[in-house]
């Protein structure tokens, strides 16, 4: 089987891949019209999000049987058609989950303690120190919308911080158990009792 890979991958893949008896062409710099021209050779592909499966692209895939997205967004798959025509579709949503909790802790962090504004300050050699006082953490509650990859990861993080931690889930309930530090509640309550709210939808 032939896989096309369209975006930067760890090596890893690629290795495991090739031992497992696939034959691998990995061009990350490709753009879709190169994709369009070259698919109907290959079996699987691996996309990510500047690589658009669409009807178009569909039909020029005749040999196509499985795409796979880095991450977890599928908005860029047409997943109607491609099921349609019995291509697998799957997606990677835990491999990105730390990285993005931790941008997110990092962009909080920043928010509450006015450090880009503070930066751009001091730069011009401006020092406001009470205009800038940051806010802390610790005793606050904030919510978290969406309790899935990144939700959970990001619950993590902000355990240690000593805040009380709501969690409303569409589509998850009773998760409780196994992440004690957090409350379970409904979306009313949220907007009623967070100082922070925080979208993992």
């Amino acid at each position: 089987m032939k896989i096309l890979i369209t975006d930067n991958v760890h090596q890893l893949l690629i290795d495991n891949l090739e031992k497992s008896g696939f034959k691998i062409t990995y061009l990350p710099e490709i753009t879709w019209d190169e994709v369009f021209d070259i698919i109907d050779d290959y079996c699987a592909i691996v996309i990510n999000t500047k690589t658009k499966m669409n009807k178009k692209m569909l039909d020029k895939a005749k040999n196509l049987k499985v795409i796979v997205r880095l991450g977890s967004g599928l908005d860029i798959i047409d997943l109607d058609y491609a099921h349609k025509k019995n291509i697998i579709v799957e997606r990677t949503p835990e491999g990105n989950r730390n990285a993005v909790a931790e941008h997110a802790m990092g962009l909080l962090l920043s928010l509450l303690n006015n450090i880009v504004t503070s930066n751009i300050e001091v730069r011009n050699f401006q020092w406001n120190r009470e205009k800038n006082r940051g806010l802390e953490l610790e005793g606050k509650t904030i919510g978290l919308i969406g309790f899935g990859n990144t939700g959970t990861s990001f619950a993590k993080k902000l355990k240690c911080f000593d805040l009380n931690i709501l969690v409303y889930d569409k589509y998850k309930q009773r998760f409780q158990e196994e992440f004690r530090y957090v409350s379970e509640t409904g979306m009313n309550r949220l907007f009623e009792e967070c100082d922070i709210l925080s979208l993992h939808i």
